[in-house]
């Protein structure tokens, strides 16, 4: 009896302890949280300090101005769409790694390697190469003698600035459109419904990934050098053309799938535990999954379409956030992980090379390569 009581109480308080710890590292999240954007907004190539990004807001807090215009132009029309952008996509794709990872139970599977990405990236490629302001059908009616291309052109509907509004619209479409054909195919070969598809989903994967990355190269090469040359850039991941309009589409679908996943946390926590008992539980195991597959094809199509492809935050942060909550499922610490990486990331982006600017995919992907070696020699 006395045994009991004292494994009791330690149980207890190993729960306290392990509950202290996870407030902690909430509140300690929370504050680098809010701290982020001021301490990221003060670099880049002008020369800002932290302290001048804390009196801009000083200053707009207490209605003065006193501060430089063009600083405060650079800081606010500049760098933070840039840095709220990074956080949004971060956040995103870290969420839906960790989905990805739970419904196919699979600690290996993440919107790039999983073929989700580059779907995205070969529907928004073709949208940019064929209808983008240097692609072959703009080419095409600047350079045809055509009645119809005439006809187009005088009628002031193609032109640049419209072409290109009609094109933007259309890119997050064509993303979509990608991904949710990646999606498809993936489920296809993977054989949707059989006891298999979960051990087979993920090399199926890595196949379409491999197939589409192939169309995008073949898209690219028939492309004019100014529309290959821009594409390329976008493909590599870059937040450079950040704005605040720009912002609207990202934000409310992944703030959206948050509330969405969310509300089927148990469903999908569920699933992890193996189908049959999920079934067990009630939860209709080929609906969740296929509902959680297409929600997170659209947050990766929306944010592909918006600052191009980004690969292995969405295998990265998931495993470091289960780390730090062992058998938990924190959907918002994911979220808050991930935005907090993909700005420093930006950060680090901007401000390794003197006069240019590097990719943010190339840095995520030598990183996340060794993360991934890492994964699998731990698994092993």
């Amino acid at each position: 009896m006395i045994s009991t009581t004292s494994s009791h109480q330690v149980t207890t308080s190993t729960k306290t302890r392990i509950s202290f710890k996870h407030k902690l590292l909430l509140f300690v999240t929370a504050l680098v949280t809010l701290i982020t954007p001021i301490a990221a907004a003060s670099y880049g190539a002008a020369n800002i300090s932290f302290d001048q990004v804390m009196s801009l807001f000083s200053n707009m807090a207490f209605g003065a101005d006193e501060t430089d215009s063009l600083t405060q132009r650079i800081v606010f029309e500049l760098r933070f769409p840039r840095i709220i952008l990074a956080f949004v996509a971060g956040a995103g794709l870290a969420l839906a790694g960790s989905v990805l990872q739970t419904v196919t139970r699979n600690p290996l599977a993440d919107p790039y390697l999983f073929g989700i990405s580059s779907g995205a990236s070969f529907g928004a490629v073709l949208v940019l190469s064929f209808f983008g302001s240097q692609g072959l059908v703009q080419q095409w009616l600047s350079e045809s003698s055509s009645h119809l291309a005439s006809a187009i052109l005088r009628s002031g509907i193609m032109t640049n600035d419209a072409w290109w509004s009609w094109s933007s619209l259309s890119l997050p479409v064509g993303a979509f459109i990608g991904s949710s054909l990646s999606v498809l195919l993936v489920l296809g070969l993977s054989g949707f419904g059989r006891t298999s598809q979960v051990e087979r989903m993920l090399l199926s994967g890595v196949a379409t990934s491999f197939m589409f990355g192939a169309l995008t190269s073949l898209v690219l090469y028939f492309s004019s050098p100014q529309a290959a040359a821009s594409v390329l850039f976008w493909s590599l991941g870059s937040f450079a053309k950040a704005s605040w309009g720009g912002l609207i589409i990202p934000s409310v679908v992944v703030s959206c799938s948050i509330l969405i996943i969310l509300a089927f946390k148990r469903q999908v926590v569920a699933i992890q535990t193996g189908d049959e008992t999920a079934h067990s539980l009630g939860v209709n195991v080929v609906k969740i999954r296929l509902a959680m597959l297409i929600l997170c094809s659209l947050i990766t199509a929306t944010l592909v379409a918006s600052c191009g492809g980004i690969g292995f935050v969405g295998l990265m942060i998931p495993h470091t956030v289960r780390l730090l909550y062992p058998g938990q499922q924190p959907i918002m610490m994911t979220a808050l992980v991930g935005g907090l990486f993909m700005v420093w990331i930006d950060v680090l982006a901007r401000c390794l090379l003197g006069n240019q600017e590097l990719p943010v995919g190339i840095i995520t992907a030598a990183i996340g390569s060794v993360f991934f070696l890492f994964v699998l020699r731990h698994r092993r």
